[in-house]
């Protein structure tokens, strides 16, 4: 997801500091946001011209507080992990100028947990980028408790900039878009364990019956079964339902390290190089 926002801002014209702790996964990011260009200009999308301008704009660094120091937006996209982003975002806080807007990419944890820990509860607000994030129009921009008016108005505006479709929500656990979406995928994971139907026949028919792009447990894999766990986490959590309890399955599988195309294995198996479909060895009849 980092390097998926780098990439659209820095294509937008954004002088962009890309940041990670580990120098190699920055190297990795580079190379990837280049292969990214490459095919838009194949597409014809862009120019070659306008790859090595968006290239241009990014710097990358290990340094967290060198990197914000004169930075006017932050944002952050580490893991789905809220003891993680709260100590991320107090470091932030500690380094970046007064003005500076802080906004994360959480798709589930509360915005307005994270202002908590900052001096700047009023510059907190959530970006919510769809995966992956070149291609996918919308942002879900989430109000924190004390997000100033301001600054939604700046991050409404700024996503229409970066050629995204912004729309605003407020901060409840899971917001709109994995309110109603994990559930779902938590259903189909039940679904297939309670031996309903295979994990290509359920696939199948939220495809061709309901219109989807992608199986919910294809779907699943792609964003990371451990970040739909987490997320699962969180709603039960928050909203203290047990509709929104996890799956035993998806618990194992996570448990297990099976966590999709991050991890070569999942509901499919991606060790061929995810090319060719095929049902995780586990799951075939």
């Amino acid at each position: 997801m980092g390097n998926g926002i780098a990439h659209v801002f820095a294509m937008n014209g954004y002088k962009v500091t890309l940041i990670d702790i580990n120098e190699a996964a920055l190297q990795m990011a580079i190379k990837k946001i280049g292969n990214n260009l490459d095919r838009q200009v194949t597409k014809q999308i862009i120019t070659s011209e306008q790859k090595e301008a968006t290239l241009a704009n990014i710097n990358t660094t290990t340094e967290l507080s060198s990197g914000v120091s004169n930075a006017d937006l932050v944002v952050e996209a580490a893991t789905e992990n809220v003891n993680i982003k709260l100590q991320i975002f107090k470091d932030i806080d500690a380094s970046a100028p007064e003005h500076c807007i802080l906004s994360s990419n959480t798709s589930s944890i509360s915005l307005t947990k994270i202002a908590a820990v900052t001096r700047r509860p009023g510059k907190i607000i959530g970006m919510h980028f769809m995966n992956p994030v070149p291609v996918m129009k919308l942002v879900e921009v989430i109000n924190g408790y004390k997000t100033d008016k301001e600054v939604t108005e700046t991050i409404m505006d700024l996503s229409r900039k970066i050629g995204k479709t912004p729309t605003l929500v407020n901060d409840y656990p899971g917001f709109v878009a994995n309110r109603i979406l994990m559930p779902m995928i938590n259903e189909a994971i039940i679904t297939l364990n309670e031996g309903v139907a295979g994990v290509e026949e359920i696939d199948t028919v939220m495809k061709l019956g309901m219109a989807h792009p992608m199986g919910p447990l294809q779907l699943a894999d792609f964003i990371g079964l451990d970040v739909c766990l987490a997320i699962m986490n969180v709603l039960n959590d928050g909203l203290g339902n047990p509709k929104y309890a996890p799956s035993p399955l998806l618990i194992n599988m996570v448990t297990s390290g099976d966590l999709g195309v991050k991890s070569g294995c999942g509901f499919y198996d991606y060790s061929g190089g995810g090319k060719e479909l095929v049902v995780a060895p586990k799951f075939r009849k």
